[in-house]
């Protein structure tokens, strides 16, 4: 097929793959990882004695996305003619005929704790997953034992590196290296390699280039995601907005060039605050244009004076924007109840934006996001919102955690952060998202 293109050290990689047991492909985005173990997975597929195997993503939409469609270079695209999307015991499916009878491809997400459930029943052949490091360990091992009954076990992951001491390297893919050093298992049992975008000979010069000027140079994002390599999330998070507040600041924002306003609002906890903020979306710019603090803890505030305040906030946002449309409200959806006050007081009152739950997409998708806008010329804060000019100047990396986490011990704003977040997160993919270029 002439859209495939592989360079060197890929052809590399999949010549292994055709016998090795194991098969990890880590590295940059676009580097090229999922369309080298698509490929190898579906040739071997082709002859598989085996009737069911398995697919899995962070998400179910993250591995029908990356492993079916993966840019027109999936699955359905390899079977193209002879594949079918269906259900098969509650899961979702890709049905192929293959030289030797029907197989059973069975999709499934993977990183809730839970998530396992779904493919416990089958027996699975081979199993391919995009973005492992993302997976649960109880969805690891799950699948891990489905395939043991397997005719002809074959394993395929993909990653983007994440900190050196992610359990992922740990308990499995440096133990696999260090097996296969020792020789406790055959050689070409284990098969790795690392990439960057480098190696990818369908990534143009200018295509390049546009995914790097996603990035600040200074973050872990972009020593992971374009440098492709292993490094610890520590320091601060926004050190672009952080060493120069004043470059994302700006002193008024014209009612003329907002497309609309979304407001995230985050409920405090035991020793943390409410908190609102208005993004106003102009374009593929976003501006934070106001903020608002209710004073006192969660169990310090009633509902309805969090209701009395956020339709304030909201009387504001109108009388200082004329015109301007407030078109959602998304609020932190752990606390239903405090939702609910909301939604019953803005109807009491007449006002009719729409209060929906926040999405809770993952913080380091979040940060990537921000600082990905940061780095586009893309994301401002109007002067007087102190607190989040706080909060993202402060904002550091949990450098105890194996895991990538915002630290969050009072020492900074995190709510404030959340409030922002949650009013533009569910754009991320619209606007540009570099922690989900594919792979």
């Amino acid at each position: 097929m002439s859209e495939y293109n592989f360079g060197g050290l890929h052809r590399e990689y999949m010549k292994k793959a055709y016998s090795a047991v194991i098969n990890v492909a880590e590295g940059a985005v676009r580097a090229g990882k999922t369309v080298d173990n698509v490929f190898v997975f579906a040739a071997l597929l082709e002859k598989s004695p085996d009737k069911f195997h398995l697919a899995t993503g962070s998400t179910l939409g993250n591995a029908k996305l990356n492993i079916g469609d993966c840019n027109g270079l999936g699955l359905e695209h390899i079977f193209e003619g002879r594949c079918r999307w269906t259900k098969y015991k509650g899961n979702e499916a890709l049905e192929v005929m293959t030289s030797v009878g029907r197989r059973i491809v069975i999709f499934a997400g993977g990183k809730n704790s839970d998530s396992y459930k779904r493919i416990r029943g089958n027996s699975y052949g081979m199993w391919i997953a995009t973005e492992i490091n993302l997976h649960a360990d109880s969805t690891i091992k799950e699948a891990f034992n489905r395939c043991l009954a397997a005719k002809d076990r074959r394993v395929f992951w993909d990653l983007n590196p994440s900190s050196p001491s992610s359990p992922i390297y740990r308990d499995y893919i440096d133990r696999y290296a260090a097996m296969s050093e020792s020789g406790e298992v055959r050689e070409g049992y284990y098969n790795y390699a690392h990439f960057t975008i480098f190696d990818n000979p369908v990534v143009t010069k200018e295509r390049l280039d546009d995914i790097i000027a996603q990035y600040d140079p200074e973050s872990v994002c972009y020593r992971r995601d374009i440098l492709g390599q292993r490094c610890a999330a520590e320091g601060l998070i926004y050190r672009k907005f952080a060493d120069s507040p004043e470059d994302f600041t700006v002193d008024e924002v014209d009612a003329r060039i907002i497309d609309f306003v979304n407001i995230g609002v985050d409920f405090g906890g035991n020793r943390s605050r409410t908190t609102f903020v208005a993004t106003a979306f102009a374009g593929h710019v976003l501006y934070v244009i106001t903020e608002h603090v209710v004073k006192g803890g969660k169990g310090d505030i009633d509902p309805d004076r969090i209701a009395r305040e956020f339709a304030a906030f909201i009387g504001e946002i109108r009388e200082r924007w004329c015109g301007v449309q407030v078109k959602y409200v998304f609020a932190d959806s752990e606390a239903q109840y405090l939702i609910n006050g909301l939604r019953r007081y803005l109807a009491a009152i007449g006002e009719n934006v729409k209060v929906m739950d926040s999405a809770k997409r993952a913080i380091c998708d979040r940060i990537a996001f921000v600082n990905s806008l940061m780095s586009q010329g893309r994301f401002f804060i109007l002067r007087g919102c102190d607190h989040l000019k706080e909060g993202l100047s402060c904002a550091v990396w949990d450098e105890n955690s194996s895991a990538d986490k915002r630290l969050d011990n009072f020492t900074s704003d995190i709510d404030i952060l959340d409030a922002m977040e949650y009013s533009i997160e569910r754009y991320m993919a619209k606007m540009g998202l570099p922690r989900r270029e594919r792979q």
